[in-house]
């Protein structure tokens, strides 16, 4: 890994702020360019299994795991911000925004047109292009319905469902349910 990314990655963990304009902006714009380059060959045209696999797993930098199963289309501003357990299933029409951090567990599977954020912009307009980087961590056994939306810092406990259209904006505990926007919850899978 470059030193720039390495700093980077390592600017995001701490959940540093990054000022519009600066080098770690300007890096992350960068990087957006290799993410779309490969983006667009996920998404431009049919390929087997296998080497959708290794097209995705080379995105994130990844060792490749057959295990892995996506329908794209897919999107990401980064790539190499992801981290995925065994088993994990990512439906068509996903958006992940990984700069701050998208770690997925094992035997999850994740709807179509899911949306994870992981960056805030500031809210004062003078500095609006200025953001905040939080991770999303979702567990292990997790099901993420269709259309969720899941924002920057949230994490989603293992066994959890969210259900389809949720906004999730706070964290989710283990095994339960939750639905709505914003996501409140409406069970507890009993175990």
């Amino acid at each position: 890994m470059d030193m720039e990314r390495q700093r980077f990655l390592e600017a995001m963990r701490r959940r540093a702020y990054i000022e519009a304009g600066s080098d770690m902006h300007l890096h992350m714009h960068e990087m957006s360019q290799r993410a779309l380059a490969f983006t667009a060959e996920i998404n431009g045209t049919y390929h087997k299994p296998e080497e959708l696999r290794r097209l995705f797993f080379e995105l994130i930098g990844k060792e490749y795991d057959e295990t892995f199963g996506l329908f794209p289309p897919f999107s990401t501003d980064y790539g190499l911000n992801i981290t995925l357990g065994k088993r994990v299933f990512i439906n068509s029409g996903c958006c992940f925004q990984d700069q701050g951090d998208i770690s997925i567990g094992d035997d999850c599977l994740i709807g179509q047109q899911v949306v994870i954020a992981t960056l805030n912009h500031d809210l004062d307009p003078e500095r609006r292009g200025n953001m905040f980087p939080a991770p999303v961590k979702i567990g292990n056994k997790v099901w993420i319905g269709a259309h969720v939306t899941i924002l920057p810092g949230v994490t989603i406990g293992n066994g959890a469902v969210v259900g389809a259209g949720a906004v999730v904006t706070k964290d989710v505990p283990e095994n339960a349910v939750v639905a709505g926007v914003p996501a409140k919850i409406i069970k507890t899978i009993k175990e």
